[in-house]
């Protein structure tokens, strides 16, 4: 009788430990701060979740995701982060410059893992890259350092090229804003082409921007790699198709929705990083201890049936070093 009331013991133990580990796992909320739409923002997170669920995460399992996204309103980020850490959640991810500087204004101690493409260290996001010191951390994507090699391939693909639009958010860009432009039209003399600054302010500028940009005619057009740009891509792929110029754009998806050409890194990659650390972070390890992660692999995706309606000629030695062409 002694053994069965020990073993019974035993068993009413393990039945009360399973439900409080479990409710332990569901505690686990994530904070997602975006600049942009709901809809964009959760599409976006789709291979932060899938690294996610490989670390043991899994949404409406043991882990709960709270989105706040400021459609596109900066002014908003600020008061929707101050929110996510009234709903104390363990960790905040962002992906926008605007987004990481509300989320660092809002809590000193809650661990904020970003994507950027700006300079982290520069922008004031870490200490340094090595050892970021602080709540933040993250991965970082060389976009500003390759703007004019993406000068240079359009130079090549559009050789008779005179004129060079440079299609930015000027808000956008957290810092070194003015050194990225000087950068750019020092190449831009070295080329043997005129750059043409074309500012917008948001999506709903956009027609008004290429609608000023057709009085000048540029020959063809680069499209920043700003947080604005990625997030309205089919927009800026659908203009650019409708005025009928030449374009070159920042990543993959881009040329993936009709684009001609991009150049830049894999941002689903890039995002399966972030979701590694917030994986790290959820099991406890300090963003301080977590040094700053650099994409340095970049794409050229091709979009010939795009080349073709533009009646635009690809040389071969560009479709050479191509990672993909899309027939």
């Amino acid at each position: 009788m002694r053994r069965r009331e020990f073993i019974a013991a035993i068993g009413s133990a393990a039945a009360w430990s399973l439900p409080a580990l479990g409710q332990q796992a569901a505690s686990r909320i994530l904070g997602v701060l975006d600049v942009g739409s709901l809809e964009g923002a959760r599409r976006n997170f789709g291979s932060v979740q899938g690294r996610l669920a490989e670390m043991g995460y899994v949404e409406g399992r043991n882990l709960a995701l709270e989105y706040r996204c400021a459609d596109s309103h900066e002014d908003r980020l600020g008061e929707l982060a101050r929110d996510l850490v009234r709903h104390r959640v363990n960790a905040i991810a962002v992906f926008a410059g605007p987004s990481i500087m509300a989320a660092k204004a809002a809590t000193t101690s809650i661990p904020i893992i970003f994507l950027t493409g700006f300079d982290p260290v520069a922008s004031g996001f870490v200490v340094s890259l090595n050892r970021p010191g602080g709540n933040a951390t993250g991965v970082s994507v060389l976009n500003v350092e390759v703007m004019a090699k993406r000068l240079q391939m359009l130079c090549e693909l559009v050789p008779t090229a005179r004129s060079i639009g440079f299609f930015y958010n000027p808000t956008s860009l957290v810092s070194g804003y003015e050194d990225t432009l000087r950068r750019l039209e020092l190449a831009a003399d070295t080329l043997g082409v005129k750059l043409l600054r074309v500012e917008t302010g948001g999506p709903d500028d956009f027609k008004e921007a290429f609608a000023r940009m057709a009085g000048v005619r540029p020959d063809a057009l680069l499209i920043s790699a700003d947080a604005l740009m990625l997030r309205n891509r089919e927009s800026l792929v659908g203009l650019t198709a409708q005025h009928r110029i030449p374009a070159l754009y920042p990543i993959r998806e881009f040329a993936a929705d009709g684009g001609l050409v991009s150049y830049g890194p894999n941002y689903a990659e890039a995002r399966r990083q972030v979701g590694d650390y917030l994986g790290r972070v959820l099991n406890g390890e300090k963003p301080e201890n977590l040094p700053v992660q650099q994409v340095t692999k970049f794409e050229l995706v091709i979009n010939m049936k795009t080349a073709k309606a533009l009646g635009l000629g690809v040389p071969t030695s560009l479709l050479g070093r191509a990672d993909e062409v899309i027939e």
